[in-house]
């Protein structure tokens, strides 16, 4: 994963704020999977499934990609992207100065 900002790292802790989203974590980091296969695995519907996927694709955490079966049928495949964010307070007060703060007063 390249540097990071503090707004940056906000949005990959929101990524990651969700337990379906660290379970579709937990399953990737083991095998990639296919969009049907993680739905079931997880127990929800498909659109929600895509909603999830899309906040850890932003974050770049996870990548996703098309591929054709053997009886022609498209499908989406996603795999866990390799990343090691090391959470602590000198991470935090290095990042501290790049956040966006609202109604700021300077």
């Amino acid at each position: 994963m390249k540097d990071i900002n503090g707004n940056e790292l906000l949005k990959i802790l929101e990524a990651l704020s969700n337990p379906y989203r660290l379970r579709i974590i937990a399953i990737l980091h083991q095998e990639r999977q296919y969009v049907s296969q993680l739905a079931r695995e997880l127990g929800i519907s498909r659109p929600l499934l895509y909603l999830h996927l899309q906040k850890l694709e932003d974050v770049e955490l996870i990548k996703g990609h098309h591929e054709i079966s053997e009886n022609g049928k498209a499908m989406k495949f996603y795999e866990l992207n390799s990343f090691n964010i090391t959470l602590n307070a000198q991470l935090i007060a290095d990042l501290a100065e790049s956040l966006t703060l609202k109604n700021r007063k300077e």
